[in-house]
């Protein structure tokens, strides 16, 4: 999660992008999330977009219908299954008036800028390395019974996943849905476990199943091949593997295609999408814009929350467990009052205190979302992980810059997949969460019939907990703590129930 080319709390440090058939290359840092007006500021004629949300039977949504209407609204679409009803209007007072409807229980605009306003992604330009140094790299890597990098991907060895492979690589009745920027299906390491069936493009709030709908709308949007490649990746002699390398990957694209926004109503559409079309798990690296923390005394905000959480618990209640990245702001997500200086992130942000128990990061703070922090090589916390006890179900290998792995290049980054065939390393809660993704993937192929409280169930007790730091947490030995663990060696703030096992998984 984090705006991290601008976007992306996503993946936080970009770094090198490998390709067999062109270059390696660095990829410039990611953009951090971003800030806060609100809603009340619009002026008239500026048009926004809103989630409405009702009751669900149908005389009240016919009703709710004709009120948005009537206030000057257009309707996009509407979830009856759920009760949420995604509008567009200009009129300042569009979601005041509509939370005096009968039948309405919340209703609010989903961002601070214009639904035809533009944004940038600010991510520079890559600085490619030539063939023959691609070429070097990937014959170093080289072992008998690797993939041609796979000695790059120290986060695999760190969970057994290389090893879990040999025993179980996954169901081809799974299916790991990646809501995200875009997901590149014709990479060859992606190309054969990617489900077209189960992909399309929500950005709007509104399903597009047309064929390469769900491909990212620039190559710069590479976040969701990233995340895909780290999940399913296939073992097929070429470029890496993933976690779960025989499981089918599909791609929801929510990013907005200019800003690279997540906006509420695109990951709505892509939760209802993802249950109706028999997905198991998604993963969801990433915060819902434009709110870093999404706070229940806003009504707009938790109008927001409650469409993005009857989306999430419809997907449950169809069977799909979701799997969350906790974010990259070294955040207490459990205890300790919040700084924001980054929301809203569409418009002009402003610095806020947030309280943790009254304001969310959606959707990892949901009921029933899987939350991960990121760990490095050491199987220690990653600097920039947000963390809390209580909040993070489990850990997986998102990278730290500043710990070395055992690999060639020494890389403590996360190498996997990006467009237009090539590789890259990345590091962020944006990579621990498909790592978990993985293993879910793998015991969903092993107890087909699991349901998503006993998958996130069986998660937690594979964990291998390595229990609170003896020593304060201090990452770049400056002498200031950076973070406070708190728990036992069971659970606890950094780990929660552990970091994830693809080998246990298997066995």
């Amino acid at each position: 999660m984090a705006h991290l080319p601008s976007r992306r709390r996503l993946a936080l440090a970009v770094p090198v992008v490998l390709s067999l058939t062109a270059s390696l290359g660095f990829l410039p840092g990611a953009a951090s999330a971003a800030p806060r007006t609100t809603t009340a500021q619009t002026a008239s004629g500026v048009e926004l977009a809103y989630v409405v949300n009702t009751q669900t039977d149908r005389h009240t949504i016919s009703a709710v219908q004709a009120a948005i209407s009537k206030a000057g609204g257009t309707i996009v679409e509407t979830y009856d299954k759920i009760g949420v009803i995604v509008a567009h209007s200009a009129n300042p007072d569009f979601a005041k008036s509509l939370r005096t409807v009968r039948g309405v229980q919340s209703a609010g605009a989903t961002r601070t800028a214009p639904v035809t306003a533009a944004g940038t992604t600010d991510e520079g330009s890559a600085q490619y390395l030539t063939k023959a140094e691609a070429a070097k790299l990937a014959a170093q890597s080289t072992a008998p019974g690797q993939e041609p990098l796979e000695a790059e991907q120290w986060d695999l060895r760190a969970i057994g996943a290389d090893k879990a492979a040999k025993i179980n690589p996954g169901s081809r009745d799974v299916t790991v849905a990646v809501i995200d920027t875009g997901v590149d299906d014709t990479h060859p390491n992606l190309a054969p476990n990617f489900s077209a069936s189960q992909s399309a493009s929500c950005v709007g709030g509104k399903a597009d199943t047309s064929y390469g709908a769900w491909r990212p709308a620039d190559p710069g949007h590479y976040h969701g091949t990233h995340v895909a490649g780290e999940i399913a990746a296939a073992r097929n002699g070429t470029g890496v593997a993933g976690v779960a390398p025989n499981v089918k990957v599909s791609g929801i694209r929510v990013a907005d295609p200019v800003s690279e926004l997540f906006y509420p109503e695109s990951v709505v559409c892509a939760f209802v999408f993802a249950a109706d079309h028999g997905v198991e798990i998604t993963n969801n690296s990433y915060y819902v814009d434009p709110w870093r923390y999404n706070c229940m005394d806003d009504p707009d905000q938790r109008a927001v929350v409650d469409a993005v959480n009857r989306a999430q618990l419809y997907a449950q209640r169809k069977g799909t467990l979701s799997v969350a990245s906790a974010g990259n702001s070294n955040d207490d997500l459990a205890s300790h009052a919040i700084l924001d200086p980054s929301s809203p992130n569409d418009t002009t942000p402003a610095d806020r205190t947030v309280d943790p128990h009254k304001c969310l990061d959606i959707p990892t703070q949901l009921e029933g979302v899987v939350t991960v922090s990121a760990t490095g090589p050491t199987n220690v916390k990653s600097y920039y992980s947000s963390y809390g006890n209580h909040v993070v179900d489990v850990a997986g290998p998102g990278g730290d810059k500043y710990v070395s792995a055992d690999t060639p290049s020494k890389n403590g980054r996360i190498l996997s997949t990006m467009p237009n065939g090539e590789y890259a390393f990345l590091q962020g809660t944006s990579m621990a969460a498909p790592h978990v993704a993985g293993v879910a993937a793998l015991l969903k192929s092993k107890h087909p019939h699991a349901t998503p409280a006993q998958l996130q169930a069986l998660l937690k007790a594979q964990a291998d907990n390595p229990g609170c730091p003896k020593d304060p947490y201090d990452y770049n030995g400056d002498g200031v703590v950076d973070a406070t663990c708190e728990g036992g060696k069971r659970v606890n703030g950094f780990y929660g129930f552990g970091i994830v096992n693809a080998l246990r998984a298997v066995k």
